[in-house]
Order: structure tokens, then C-alpha cells, then sequence
């Protein structure tokens, strides 16, 4: 069985729902780990009432950050974490956490990136870019993390078209739809085939209908 760890800053609406998979069986894991920068965020409650362990890490706990590093990898390699998913994380990885799990880090981005991405485009103003620059389509990319924002090999996306009208609450509510199916999907794969990427590059497909 997959150990996974979440890493989430905000309400942790995915990470819920990979919770959810889990418990159900369809994803053969176990969450050992939740980190988070904001201990009072949802993800961090959430994760508290089902009693995962929670390591908090930030600039107010861990002013240091060779320390933050070295607290993050340790409590990773502790937990003989197999797989890394960022669920809504605003912060940047440290580049050895990065280097030690390279290919098992995920990312879940509301966009299609490289559109819509990097430094600052993260929640609702990922879909006020998108409404505001008037493109056709937006939609979901989950991709392999490296040491940039938003950046790294995509593993698959998911387009929605971006209605007459639409407003960035409809939008935002559509896109995080396909979230919620989409990175479980991808989560069980890996799981199933004892990891999907061999030195950074698929070699499986997942199916995801159009």
C-alpha cells in the first residue's frame, strides 16, 4: 500500500476527496502526512478530526529555512512517504525535497497550463485571468513538480469551454468539478501500477474521457 502525502494551505477540497477515495478503496493508499503552512486552514482541521498527523511549516515556526528544509525531508522519510501531492499548496518546495522524490510529486493546477500559471496564479485569480483575457477554454492540469511554480512535466489535462457569460464563481465551481474527478484518477494510477513514471516520463496512460 502507497503512503501518501498531502500538502495543502487552503479549505483542502481535494484533499477531502482523495480522502474519500481512499476510505472507499478506491485508492489503494494511506495518507500518513499533511503538511501545511496555515495550521488553521481546512485542510489542517480536516486532516486533525480524522487524526493524520500534521506537521505545520512556516517562517513562524521555523524561521530558518535550511531548518524548514531539513524538518520537511525528515518527516517525509519518516513517514516513508511514496508519493507527494500538492492540493492546493502556496508554497514553493525546497529544492531537496524536490531532488529526493523527483517523478512523485504532484500538482494540481485549475488552468491549462503553461497558460495561467507561475508566481501568483493560484485560486480565484487563476479564473479571473481566464475570464479577463478572454480565452475559449480553461480547464484542469495535474503535472510532475520541479522547482519552479507551476512548472514540470504535465502528465494530463482537461479542457472546459468558458461559456457566454460565464463568471469567474461559475467557472471556478465547473473546473474544480473536473478537479475533484480528475486527480484521484491519476492518484489511483500510481497507485495501482506501483508508480507511473519512470525517470520523469509516463508509461502508462490514464483515460480520462473528453
Amino acid at each position: 500500500m502507497k503512503k501518501i502525502a498531502i500538502f495543502a494551505s487552503g479549505s483542502g477540497s481535494n484533499f477531502k476527496t482523495i480522502f474519500a477515495k481512499i476510505f472507499s478503496g478506491d485508492i489503494p493508499a494511506k495518507i500518513c502526512l499533511i503538511v501545511s503552512n496555515n495550521p488553521n486552514c481546512g485542510a489542517a482541521k480536516f486532516a486533525s478530526e480524522k487524526g493524520i498527523k500534521i506537521l505545520v511549516l512556516n517562517k513562524i515556526r521555523f524561521p530558518n529555512s535550511i531548518v524548514r528544509e531539513k524538518t520537511l525531508l525528515s518527516a517525509l522519510i519518516n513517514k516513508k512517504t511514496d508519493l507527494i501531492c500538492l492540493a492546493g499548496y502556496m508554497k514553493l518546495l525546497p529544492k531537496r525535497v524536490v531532488e529526493k522524490y523527483k517523478g512523485r510529486i504532484l500538482n494540481i493546477h485549475p488552468a491549462l497550463l503553461p497558460q495561467f500559471g507561475g508566481k501568483g496564479f493560484y485560486g480565484m485569480k487563476v479564473h479571473e485571468a481566464v475570464i479577463a483575457a478572454g480565452v475559449k477554454e480553461s480547464g484542469v492540469t495535474i503535472h510532475l513538480v520541479d522547482e519552479e511554480y507551476d512548472h514540470g512535466k504535465i502528465i494530463v489535462q482537461k479542457k472546459v469551454k468558458v461559456r457566454p457569460g460565464e463568471t469567474v464563481k461559475s467557472l471556478a465551481e465547473r473546473v474544480l468539478k473536473i478537479e475533484h474527478d480528475l486527480y484521484p484518477r491519476v492518484i489511483q494510477a500510481f497507485c495501482r501500477n506501483n508508480g507511473i513514471w519512470e525517470n520523469n516520463h509516463p508509461i502508462i496512460e490514464v483515460n480520462i474521457e473528453n
